[in-house]
């Protein structure tokens, strides 16, 4: 059964820019990260080498939530 957190593509299209930069988890790591100035981006946070490290993996609508 999938996580309940998960986000929509409805959360997604309805993020709001905030004064400052915010995060909306799906889930495993995976977020879309919400700029102030409106940009949407797709991250991945993941340790390697027990060092947390970060991955961009598209920004938002051109990656969609089922593609990233």
């Amino acid at each position: 059964m999938p996580p309940s957190n998960m986000l929509t593509m409805l959360e997604c299209q309805s993020a709001k820019p905030r004064p400052k930069t915010y995060k909306m988890g799906d889930g495993e790591g995976m977020y879309l990260e919400v700029a102030p100035n409106g940009s949407k981006y797709w991250r991945l946070k993941y340790r390697f080498n027990r060092k947390e490290k970060r991955l961009a993996l598209g920004v938002y609508p051109a990656v969609s939530l089922a593609e990233a």
